[in-house]
């Protein structure tokens, strides 16, 4: 039976087996399953593979373990806040910073199961699963696919398929919904919800006014922070390119290597604090203005202010406060050690004679902690 949503759906479970028994011998599949389970042979973690016969099994008994060994061997630990304010069965649209192309959700996920609630399918960009192999392991741990780089009447097309999409996993499927904030990772460290993407949710809207139906999805904003990002470096081209107004063209394997080494790479310490589900704002927005476009610009705001208030600052950010405004503002917030190591990874990482690289380098880290200090006007 097809559907109106099958060109960008996660597979359904009666899929599931068959995607995987074509995938199982594929490198990288042996690679990740070696990697999750070192002390079983290619034939035990084959034959339990081969039992597999929906995404949840699938999640439960292998996507989880992996991340928890990527957990253990590129990050002190991962410490979560504001999980206990979720209701069980009860799914939500979790509105994110994005920091990681997979870490973020798979994190969220692992803390999600862990306290019995509902786990989410996850918006991906196409232009990330472009290989078959990768395409099959995303739609299989319940990956949904955001069509990019679209001309403008295709866009339109592909907005509405995807808000009806997100509609009838929330509210038919009793399924919660991970979506990034905006297109793409957060490059700069300052996390903005781009009034698109919410224009995008509610396309789908019967409600006569939008911000009922934005209640009705129970949207919920994530902050994630990372002490250290695994890809920093490798966003600077980018940022450089932006700060020169010259257009940034991909290398042709970029976004694969951006994603493996946000898998391995060290992180360090990582935090997800799960903010407010958004309610009385939503009225108060509703009530203020009848004109969609404030109403929507307000819905940012809101879901902005909750990530940053909530966003968690680690050493390394005060750390790169100081030495990009040559101040001792946050001393006390960090060891000698801590700013010696941040100083190293500086060193190691971009072209210190390059003062515009390193001030953005500084930036990525800085921003969250000048954001903060904006929101509570102590700049």
């Amino acid at each position: 039976m097809s559907n109106k949503f099958d060109s960008i759906r996660h597979y359904h479970d009666h899929e599931v087996n068959e995607v995987l028994q074509k995938i199982s011998k594929h490198p990288m599949i042996k690679a990740l399953m070696g990697f999750t389970f070192p002390d079983k042979t290619e034939e035990e973690w084959m034959e339990a593979l081969m039992q597999v016969n929906s995404i949840q099994q699938f999640q439960s008994d292998f996507a989880y373990h992996s991340i928890q060994r990527i957990l253990e061997k590129s990050s002190s630990g991962l410490t979560t806040s504001g999980f206990e304010k979720l209701e069980k069965d009860t799914a939500y649209l979790y509105i994110s910073n994005h920091r990681d192309i997979i870490m973020d959700t798979s994190l969220l996920n692992v803390t999600l199961k862990d306290h019995g609630l509902i786990m989410t399918a996850s918006a991906i960009g196409d232009n990330l699963v472009q290989k078959t192999f990768l395409l099959a392991l995303a739609k299989v741990n319940r990956n949904f696919l955001v069509r990019r780089n679209l001309p403008p009447r295709e866009l339109l097309e592909s907005s509405k398929l995807m808000s009806e999409y997100i509609q009838d996993l929330l509210v038919n499927k009793n399924r919660s919904v991970w979506i990034a904030q905006r297109e793409g990772r957060t490059k700069d460290g300052n996390d903005a919800t781009h009034p698109g993407v919410l224009k995008m949710l509610g396309m789908a809207a019967d409600e006569n006014n939008l911000m009922d139906y934005f209640k009705k999805i129970k949207i919920v904003p994530v902050s994630i922070s990372y002490e250290y990002d695994p890809t920093d470096a490798l966003k600077m081209p980018q940022i450089i390119a932006k700060a020169k107004d010259e257009i940034y063209i991909k290398e042709k394997n970029e976004d694969f290597i951006n994603l493996y080494s946000g898998i391995v790479g060290q992180k360090k310490g990582i935090h997800i604090h799960i903010g407010n589900i958004l309610d009385s704002e939503l009225d108060e927005i509703k009530n203020s203005t009848d004109k969609v476009n404030k109403q929507i610009q307000a819905v940012a705001n809101a879901i902005d202010r909750s990530i940053i208030k909530d966003y968690y600052l680690w050493p390394t950010n005060y750390v790169a406060y100081d030495i990009l405004h040559n101040s001792n503002r946050f001393v006390n917030k960090y060891t000698e050690k801590e700013k010696l190591l941040f100083e190293r990874r500086l060193e190691l990482r971009v072209n210190k004679q390059d003062k515009t690289v390193v001030d953005s380098f500084l930036a990525m880290y800085a921003n969250p902690v000048i954001n903060k200090l904006k929101l509570t006007n102590e700049q």
